[in-house]
């Protein structure tokens, strides 16, 4: 125990050293969840089987300013207090502050949902671990604390960093679909078994992989890739996986083995593969192979600059809740405590008083942007729709920016104003916003792409 505690001494004592200069950190451990345990919120099968680990990445950048971390986990979603948590533990282990640990769930759905609040909430109706089980996701969160103050000798200056961009083929289509008659609905999902589906139009996407690299000298070091696809294939039959996405970067990796390879879902609540794949298990193995080729591609065109000044900003963002109808404070507590209804049902309604716990605490979601000069990394919230990936691009014509959703995922489904008026709210149970949530994502992505000295 001392001497994990002078590794982290050693750790944050260190960042002094470098006042002058950045230098980066990797670390890595596996969070593959335990036989039985909940996926996507209990409302798909339980983990049968082992199908490829799951994992949890992560970067430290430090120099002149207060440490920045990056953690992508390979889990469905991290939700309220269990996100909350996670971010403080690894802030302290080295040195910053909670806003600057920019963590993400990569959203695939045969992987956990951790929010210890709900999971509390269940509990006391005698539904343990049906959401998750809270010991686990604190050992994670542990082991995460050590892996991060471990890096002591991986340590490593950066003087470069690079940005390449690759349109993929092949993979994303949006879930709004027009029928024959006229009707629109959204119900094109990850995966479309049906024809039909398959050949409607593409709809709204954003077609480009992008990808920001540290370098020191010509030697590379991490890098890490966003893109805006829902990241499954097929799903719900127990087999925990990271599935295509988990492919592809698994795949990336060994094309540059001595750099770490970080991948980032983008705004992709409306986004998925449906268009490209019919469900079956060979087509897992092409959308991998799709993915990477972009993946290969933003690596070899890549354009490097010196890294000299790096900024930050955080923004808070307040959700509007959604309110009515099922969705009060009382029509969830019914929920919650009936036992003739589904468990994935009370688990929902548990989830939505978590996130209304989080509001009457007057707790903000965290909307980050670290800028980088000629390029922006910025951190969204839950499934945010990509028009709102698309509309952060617009503002800043000048930059690569690079979207990450799935940060905080309580608010879960962030429609954009259009989805909202076609009635995308009122048919989806997986939504704990209200109808103005456009107008607050609006301001916040503004606020925090707004160019230096605004």
């Amino acid at each position: 125990m001392i001497w994990v505690r002078m590794i982290a001494i050693a750790w944050v004592f260190a960042a002094g050293a470098f006042a002058e200069s950045y230098e980066l950190a990797t670390f890595e451990i596996d969070v593959t969840v335990p036989i039985g345990h909940a996926l996507m919120g209990g409302g798909i099968e339980p983990a049968k089987e082992v199908i490829d680990p799951l994992h949890a990445q992560g970067i430290v950048l430090r120099g002149p300013i207060e440490p920045i971390v990056w953690l992508s986990v390979d889990w469905c979603e991290i939700r309220n207090d269990a996100y909350d948590t996670w971010r403080k533990a690894i802030a302290d282990a080295v040195g910053t502050s909670r806003e600057r640990v920019l963590i993400a769930a990569i959203h695939q759905h045969d992987a956990p949902v951790a929010d210890f609040t709900a999971q509390r909430l269940l509990d006391a109706v005698g539904l343990k671990k049906s959401l998750c089980d809270t010991t686990f996701v604190r050992d994670c969160i542990a082991r995460s604390v050590t892996a991060v103050r471990a890096p002591l000798g991986n340590v490593r200056p950066v003087t470069h960093y690079g940005v390449g961009v690759a349109e993929v083929e092949g993979v994303a289509s949006n879930r709004r679909i027009v029928s024959e008659s006229g009707e629109v609905t959204f119900g094109r999902n990850s995966s479309a078994p049906d024809e039909s589906i398959r050949a409607k139009p593409t709809g709204l996407i954003d077609p480009m992989l992008r990808t920001l690299s540290f370098w020191n000298g010509d030697t590379p070091i991490a890098a890490m890739s966003t893109y805006a696809v829902h990241p499954m294939s097929y799903y719900g039959r127990g087999g925990v996986s990271a599935d295509f996405i988990g492919m592809a970067r698994s795949r990336m990796q060994e094309t540059v083995p001595g750099a770490s390879y970080l991948y980032f879902s983008g705004c992709s609540g409306d986004v998925v593969a449906g268009k490209h794949n019919d469900g079956t298990e060979s087509e897992r193995v092409k959308l991998a192979d799709r993915m990477f080729d972009a993946m290969q591609r933003a690596w070899e065109n890549s354009t490097r600059e010196p890294l000299t000044d790096i900024k930050f900003r955080s923004v808070p963002l307040v959700l509007p809740m959604r309110d009515s109808g099922t969705f009060t404070e009382a029509e969830q507590r019914r929920t919650l405590e009936n036992k003739s209804t589904t468990i994935f049902n009370r688990n929902l309604a548990a989830m939505g008083l978590s996130w209304r716990a989080r509001h009457a605490e007057h707790r903000p979601i965290d909307v980050c942007a670290v800028d980088f000069g000629t390029a922006q990394f910025l951190l969204m919230p839950a499934e945010s729709f990509v028009e709102y990936q698309l509309d952060a691009q617009r503002l800043r014509p000048d930059s690569t920016v690079l979207v990450a959703g799935y940060g905080e995922s309580a608010p879960g489904y962030i429609p954009s104003e259009s989805a909202i008026q076609e009635g995308f709210i009122d048919s989806h149970t997986w939504c704990w916003v209200a109808p103005e949530a456009p107008l607050a994502m609006g301001r916040a992505i503004r606020d925090a792409l707004a160019p230096l000295g605004d």
